[in-house]
Formats: structure tokens, sequence, C-alpha cells
């Protein structure tokens, strides 16, 4: 199988959630379980049901975080340096609305825009890879074409 790029950042949040996981949410959804096991008929008990399906989301995000953890490739974004690549923090000006915003490249399992970190697989970090200061970038989306300018890369 093939190596998933992650910033040291998110393999320790990844080893944070699983632990939590594991030691936490786990047992207390087993004791929920023997609660509501407790309650008589399982046919009509709401309260066994809803703690199975939770068990089940828990047991499949537990699978999911061992893998990732497993294929892992951390990266230490602090010794990388030159252009656009996985990692960079990017300053960006949108020459359409005429805002900056600033993105982190990071890899798929831990992308997330609401903190702006951005999937390597996105359309605007494909388009900014190998790009440096002061270049100009035009990434098609499915909303349309934007147009950006790099104000500074950075590798925090």
């Amino acid at each position: 199988m093939d190596k998933i790029p992650i910033t040291p950042a998110g393999f320790k949040a990844a080893e944070t959630e699983l632990k939590q996981l594991k030691t936490v949410d786990r047992p207390a959804v087993i004791k929920a379980i023997a609660e509501a096991r407790e309650h008589g008929d399982l046919s009509e008990n709401a309260e066994y049901h809803a703690a199975r399906e939770q068990q089940s989301h828990i047991e499949g995000r537990i699978k999911e975080l061992e893998g990732v953890i497993s294929l892992a490739d951390v990266i230490d974004v602090t010794k990388l340096s030159g252009s656009i690549k996985f990692g960079a923090t990017v300053e960006l000006f949108d020459e359409d609305t005429e805002e900056e915003k600033t993105y982190q490249i990071v890899g798929e399992t831990e992308a997330d825009i609401t903190k702006n970190q951005l999937n390597i697989k996105s359309p605007i970090a494909r388009a900014l890879i190998g790009k440096e200061e002061g270049d100009s970038v035009e990434v098609r989306t499915p909303g349309g074409t934007k147009n950006y300018e790099v104000v500074s890369v950075k590798f925090i």
C-alpha cells in the first residue's frame, strides 16, 4: 500500500484521537450497551440500538485511524524550503475579491477547510504545487476560475 503523507501535528492528532476512542469512548459505549440490555426486550429498546450504532461508528473510526497511523509518512515541514510543496503554508491574494487567504497544504486525512488546511489533492493545492512567491496562479474550481497571487511561502 502507498504511504500517506502527514504532518507531525496531523500524526499526533490521529494518535490522540485513537487513544481517546480506545480508552474512553469504547469502554463507555460497552457499558451503555450492557445497561441497555438490562432493560429487557432488545427488539424495542432504543437505547440499545443507539449504543450499538455508536459502537459501530467508534470501531470503524478506530480501524480507519489505525490504518492511517500504520501507513503514515510523517514529513517534518520545518526542514523544507523553496517552492510550494506538501506542508507549505501559503499566503494568497485573491485577485477577484482582493482578499488575502492563508492555507497549509496537508495530507488527505488531516485536511480541514475550517482550519485552512487544504487537501494536497484539491484543485487549489494542485495548482499551487511548484509555484513560488510572486507567481500568479489560475485555479479551475467547480465554481469557476479563480486567480491568485502567491504572497508568501513558509514551512512552519
